[in-house]
């Protein structure tokens, strides 16, 4: 072979192989990850309760394909007619290291509905934690806030005036999450955002909560409506809150744990989460009498 082999450009720069040979190009969101499994992991330990906020769907009213309840030999069938019954939205609040998720459907999360909902919501959390007390050193309570931007190329103006901070939101890098309003709001109540980077919905656990209720809420299932959805998605919402399952960040160390047979997870899609229990597959699992698979095939 050749000593120094022709390598085709990779468009307007190196090809991978000769870029290899140099120091690895470190992210410019490096920083937002490090700060959201910081507060992941170490979160708790600082005395702050970490949420994580999303926005998912749109749902359609169509039928929907998995496992549902139906007597061998008599399948399901589906309608002919390829009619659309509108869609619908949800908006879900999840605690990690609870499991607890609180969700409102929507068929439209403008900021109009997003902000007042999430103030609600927030509030009411808030309002549940232990008190911050008035001891805490007030040089202090800037420097606990700083923390949290540490790295950042862009952060944020936060207020001269700030409180004890108390809750540590994460969610997604969009326009209407960064309103000046809603983030002095958040700031004036304790909340400290942490926004994921441009292709770093992983980095929300929100994301894999929101797949566990959609597989139970819709696998198999036929709404007809909008409501019909939200009904299903609160429901569903409610019944795993009476036996929730805490998530685990999976990141590099438990990784390697993992792997090292030192600690045994199980992973979850849409984020980098994990749990320590394995969860059932859809709320028909288990059966092998009455339920079927199908396909929603016009």
């Amino acid at each position: 072979m050749a000593d120094e082999p022709h390598l085709v450009r990779n468009r307007r720069g190196d090809a991978p192989a000769q870029a290899r040979g140099g120091a690895r190009q470190r992210s410019r969101c490096d920083s937002q990850k490090k700060l959201i499994e910081q507060a992941y992991t170490l979160g708790a330990q600082l005395g702050l309760s970490v949420w994580c906020e999303d926005e998912a769907g749109p749902f359609q009213a169509v039928p929907h394909s998995g496992v549902s309840w139906q007597p061998r030999g008599r399948p399901a069938t589906q309608p002919h007619e390829s009619i659309r019954g509108g869609t619908t939205k949800i908006l879900p609040l999840f605690h990690p290291a609870t499991g607890q998720v609180r969700l409102q459907s929507a068929t439209r999360c403008t900021n109009a509905v997003l902000h007042p909902w999430l103030r609600e919501r927030l509030s009411a959390i808030l309002a549940e934690l232990p008190s911050s007390g008035s001891s805490q050193d007030v040089a202090a309570t800037p420097a606990a806030w700083q923390v949290w931007q540490a790295g950042l190329t862009i952060p944020f103006t936060l207020p001269e005036d700030l409180p004890p901070l108390r809750l540590l939101l994460v969610w997604d890098n969009l326009t209407g999450h960064k309103t000046p309003d809603l983030v002095l709001w958040l700031c004036a109540h304790g909340v400290m955002p942490l926004y994921t980077p441009v292709g770093g919905s992983w980095l929300n656990m929100a994301e894999s909560i929101e797949r566990v209720l959609k597989r139970r809420a819709l696998d198999g299932q036929h709404p007809h409506s909008p409501a019909e959805i939200g009904s299903w998605f609160e429901q569903t919402a409610r019944g795993w809150n009476e036996q929730p399952t805490p998530f685990v960040w999976n990141g590099k160390r438990r990784q390697r744990r993992r792997r090292s047979g030192g600690d045994q997870t199980h992973r979850l899609g849409g984020s980098g989460a994990c749990t320590h229990t394995p969860l059932r597959r859809s709320r028909s699992a288990g059966s092998d009498k009455c339920q079927t698979s199908q396909r929603t095939t016009h």
